[in-house]
């Protein structure tokens, strides 16, 4: 963060593109931040890897009044670049996927027909584009299902789940991961940072979710830990927590 920040001062940048958990600590650190560092050139940020919730675009926004902010949607291991990015306009509506980014081609199909379905229809999404994976190297099966993004069960994006979590008062940071589970498939658990001196509960963290989100998105099982593990970029190290939580010698 430092360098990043001292950088943007430095060389006087003006479009920052970032991932929401740097987003989130730009967000709850504005005030240091702002009087440590200058950020007067920055106008614009492009968010993307998770989706934002709309507490956080909106305290992002209401800390840094002076800079845009707007996502980009993909998948890294099939679009390569993003399938869409917003406007500015578009930024407000909370839980826009935006405009298709250009020669990105999309349709909303019957998951079991292929059918192309009309609008306001629940469906599958394909992309066609220049920026498609060509397919698996040395395997042709899974490259056969490869025409849209499969919709196994309901979709519970991590960054939803720890953006409500970050209001908080008694919470620090929080990661939130996939727990596989005989029963569904899979569950939301999270790994959370105390605040020093709270003695927050597992109990209480699943409560204060519970009563904020749909039946499916709401945690059914937290770990406390003293730091949430990410790569220099800010990213989530998700791989590490979904290895501590599922191997057999954890402690949780």
């Amino acid at each position: 963060m430092h360098d990043m920040l001292s950088a943007i001062g430095r060389y006087k940048v003006t479009y920052l593109p970032l991932v929401p958990p740097i987003l989130v600590a730009l967000a709850n650190g504005a005030d240091q931040i702002k009087a440590k560092y200058d950020l007067s050139s920055l106008h614009s940020v492009l968010s993307g890897g998770a989706p934002l919730s709309k507490e956080v675009i909106e305290g992002f926004l209401d800390k840094y009044p002076t800079v845009g902010i707007s996502q980009g949607y993909g998948l890294t291991i099939s679009t390569g670049l993003g399938a869409s990015t917003d406007t500015l306009e578009e930024s407000r509506r909370y839980g826009t996927a935006g405009m298709l980014s250009p020669n990105m081609e999309a349709k909303i199909v019957d998951p079991d027909t292929g059918r192309a379905l009309p609008v306001n229809q629940t469906g599958e999404l394909w992309l066609k584009g220049p920026t498609i994976m060509k397919g698996y190297f040395c395997n042709d099966e899974a490259t056969a299902i490869n025409g849209g993004f499969t919709r196994m069960a309901f979709q519970v994006p991590p960054a939803e789940l720890e953006a409500l979590l970050l209001t908080h008062p008694q919470i620090a940071d929080a990661a939130v991961i996939p727990f596989p589970d005989d029963k569904v498939g899979q569950f939301p658990m999270a790994y959370v940072v105390r605040k020093a001196g709270s003695n927050l509960s597992e109990t209480a963290v699943m409560d204060f979710v519970a009563k904020q989100v749909a039946p499916y998105k709401r945690i059914r099982k937290v770990a406390f830990i003293a730091s949430v593990p990410k790569n220099p970029s800010g990213k989530i190290l998700r791989k590490d927590l979904i290895q501590l939580a599922t191997s057999s010698s954890s402690k949780l």
